[in-house]
């Protein structure tokens, strides 16, 4: 079984999909409710948070690399976009994102600062990958690897600062 056959079988009965995924920010709106209105009580909610976030974020992470990868290297049209699979993760992680940062700061839970570690390194990895599909520097290039390598921790870090920067 490919990913391939797994989005065809999602996309044919996205049910499931939408009710799981649409799950994740009603709870999140629950837990809202729940928590309190004290910081004392909120606090003790935190690990939910945390796990309410993961559940949110790694869907729309990997919808979102998806999206770009479809868009910059295959060059999928957007008319021939599957919304249960490559827009509805993304818009779950959105409102959920949008509801727990209404109740507690972002740094208050539990490895948060992970995600923003993993979407910085899928962001240098693809941007790296394009501008080397789009140069063709791999065909046409004496450079050797050493400095290939180099360049890419380079450019991770200059990605990693400025994320840190804005962020």
């Amino acid at each position: 079984m490919t990913l391939r056959d797994v989005f065809e079988a999602i996309s044919g009965q996205p049910t499931f999909l939408f009710l799981l995924l649409m799950a994740v920010p009603a709870i999140t709106f629950l837990v809202n409710v729940w928590s309190g209105e004290t910081a004392e009580e909120i606090w003790k909610w935190r690990y939910v948070y945390a796990v309410l976030v993961y559940l949110a974020c790694i869907p729309g992470i990997f919808a979102l690399t998806l999206n770009i990868y479809l868009f910059l290297f295959e060059r999928q049209s957007i008319w021939e976009m599957h919304l249960a699979i490559q827009a509805l993760p993304i818009l779950t992680m959105g409102i959920t994102l949008l509801l727990i940062r209404r109740k507690i700061p972002f740094n208050y839970i539990p490895a948060f600062g992970k995600l923003s570690s993993i979407l910085t390194l899928i962001a240098a990895v693809m941007g790296i990958l394009w501008v080397i599909d789009r140069t063709r520097i791999y065909a046409v290039t004496y450079v050797p690897f050493t400095y290939v390598v180099l360049g890419f921790i380079a450019l991770l870090l200059i990605i990693r600062f400025a994320w840190s920067r804005i962020f």
